[in-house]
């Protein structure tokens, strides 16, 4: 059986903030050398990602022009440890999955500067979410 954990990063379309959060958090799950499934999806996927996310997140050598949206199921989702959400959850999990909501601004449609700034609080939610889990880890061992 696997320790492995799953956390996975949800919107409407899948094509901006969880396109950008997954991105961040496979980063620091090579970083920190942990052993992390990350998934992401959205509700009613886009059929692309978005043109200025894609534009914003090459400056940081991240290459999101193949990525997909995809839809994840609620099902699928159930079997995340941690759901993180962009203040857009219609989601109905059950308790055993913790779900975060980031309520996030979305960057469809916004000029590159504010889907920079956008991009910039995503990694900086991403970085604070794994220095999060790995308190919990740490105070759940203790306990």
């Amino acid at each position: 059986m696997s320790d492995r954990k799953r956390l996975a990063f949800v919107c409407v379309q899948n094509a901006g903030r969880s396109q950008m959060s997954a991105a961040f958090a496979r980063r620091e799950v090579a970083a920190r050398g942990l052993d992390w499934e990350i998934l992401t999806g959205g509700t009613h996927p886009a059929d692309g990602v978005h043109p200025e996310v894609v534009e914003v997140m090459a400056e940081l050598d991240v290459d999101l022009s193949e990525a997909t949206p995809q839809r994840l199921t609620d099902e699928e989702l159930s079997t995340c440890d941690v759901v993180a959400t962009m203040g857009c959850s219609t989601l109905s999990l059950d308790a055993d999955t913790d779900v975060r909501d980031w309520a996030l601004p979305d960057p469809h449609g916004e000029d590159v500067d504010r889907v920079r700034e956008i991009r910039e609080t995503v990694r900086e939610r991403v970085a604070d979410l794994f220095d999060e889990l790995k308190a919990e880890t740490a105070t759940a061992s203790e306990d």
